[in-house]
C-alpha cells in the first residue's frame, strides 16, 4: 500500500488576522455594552419589540466572539490531544448561540400572546431613542468591519449579522413612531413578533449547519456522489471506496480517500490528480489519499469500511 497527506493553505498564517481581531474587538465592546443597554432599556420603557431587538443583537455579539475565537485559537497549532486543532470549539460556540437563541424567541413569543390580550402602556420615545442608539451602534460595527469582511469568511458572518440587525433597529424606530402617533400599543408585541420571525430563519440554519459540522456531516454545497463519480473517472482509477468529506470549522474541509489503481498506474502522479482535482473543483485544501493495487479492500479487511 501507498499513502499521501496533503494541507496546504488551510493552515497558512493569515497577516490580517491582527488587524482583524483589533476591528472585531472594537465592535464587540460597542455591540456588547449596547446589548446591555438594550435590555435594561425594554424593561424599564416596558417594550417587548425592544427585548426582541436585543436577542438578535445577541446574534451579533455571539458572531463577533465566534470570530474572534476563529481567530485567536486558529493560531494554537493541533498537539498530542487536539490533532485537529482548536477550530471547532467555533462551531460549538454557535450551536450554544442557536440554542440560546430558540428559547429567547420561545419567551417574546409568549409574552407577545399575553400582551395581545392584555395591551400595556409602551413609552415610545425611550424605545425610540434607545432603538436610535442601537442603529448609530450597528453603523459603526459595520464600518469597523468593513476592511476585512471580504479577506474573512468569519469577518463576513459578523459583518452580515450585524447588518441584519439594523434592519431590526429601524424596525423597532418605525414602531415606536407608530405608537407615539397612533397610540395603538399593540405595535409593540407586533413589532416583536416581526424581529422574531426575522431572526428565526437564520437561527435554524445556523443549528442546521453547526449541528451537520459536529457529526462530520459532508458540508454543504458537496455532493459525495459527485466526488465519487470524479474520483473514479480519473484514467488510472479502476475503482475507490472509504470516501469521507468532512469539515472541523465552517471553511476547513477535509477528505480522506482510498483508491485501487489500474494495472500499470503509477501511485505517485494518481494521488496527485486526485487530490488536484480535489482542491480545484470541491475547494478540499486538506486530503489523504490511500492508493491500493489490489480490488479487495486493505487486502481483505473490507470490515474495516463503510
Amino acid at each position: 500500500m501507498e499513502h499521501d497527506h496533503a494541507s496546504e493553505a488551510g493552515h497558512s498564517h493569515d497577516h490580517t488576522a491582527g488587524a482583524n481581531a483589533k476591528m472585531l474587538t472594537w465592535a464587540l465592546c460597542l455591540t456588547a455594552t449596547y446589548l446591555v443597554a438594550e435590555v435594561i432599556g425594554g424593561f424599564v420603557f416596558n417594550s417587548l419589540a425592544l427585548l426582541s431587538d436585543a436577542a438578535h443583537m445577541l446574534t451579533d455579539v455571539a458572531a463577533l466572539v465566534i470570530a474572534l475565537m476563529a481567530i485567536k485559537l486558529g493560531r494554537k497549532s493541533a498537539d498530542d490531544k487536539r490533532t485537529f486543532g482548536y477550530r471547532r470549539f467555533e462551531i460549538l460556540a454557535a450551536a450554544f448561540n442557536a440554542v440560546l437563541l430558540f428559547c429567547i424567541a420561545v419567551y417574546v413569543f409568549v409574552e407577545a400572546i399575553k400582551r395581545f390580550n392584555a395591551p400595556q402602556e409602551v413609552q415610545s420615545w425611550g424605545m425610540m431613542i434607545v432603538a436610535a442608539i442601537g442603529l448609530v451602534v450597528n453603523l459603526i460595527s459595520m464600518r469597523l468591519l468593513t476592511a476585512g469582511k471580504d479577506a474573512s469568511f468569519n469577518v463576513k458572518g459578523a459583518y452580515l449579522e450585524v447588518w441584519a440587525d439594523m434592519i431590526g433597529s429601524v424596525g423597532v424606530i418605525l414602531g415606536a413612531l407608530a405608537i407615539k402617533f397612533t397610540g395603538f400599543t399593540w405595535i409593540d408585541p407586533i413589532v416583536a413578533v416581526g424581529i422574531g420571525l426575522w431572526v428565526l430563519p437564520r437561527t435554524w440554519i445556523l443549528l442546521r449547519d453547526t449541528t451537520n459540522v459536529l457529526l462530520e456531516g459532508v458540508p454543504a454545497g458537496l455532493t459525495l456522489g459527485d466526488i465519487r463519480s470524479e474520483i473514479a473517472g480519473l484514467p488510472d482509477v479502476a475503482g475507490l471506496h472509504d470516501l469521507h468529506v468532512w469539515s472541523t470549522s465552517n471553511d476547513e474541509i477535509s477528505c480522506t480517500v482510498h483508491v485501487v489503481l489500474r494495472a500499470g498506474a503509477d501511485g505517485d502522479s494518481t494521488r496527485t490528480a486526485v487530490q488536484a482535482m480535489l482542491r480545484d473543483k470541491h475547494r478540499i485544501k486538506h486530503s489523504t489519499v490511500q492508493t491500493e493495487r489490489s480490488e479487495a479492500p486493505c487486502d481483505g479487511q473490507a470490515h474495516l469500511h463503510q
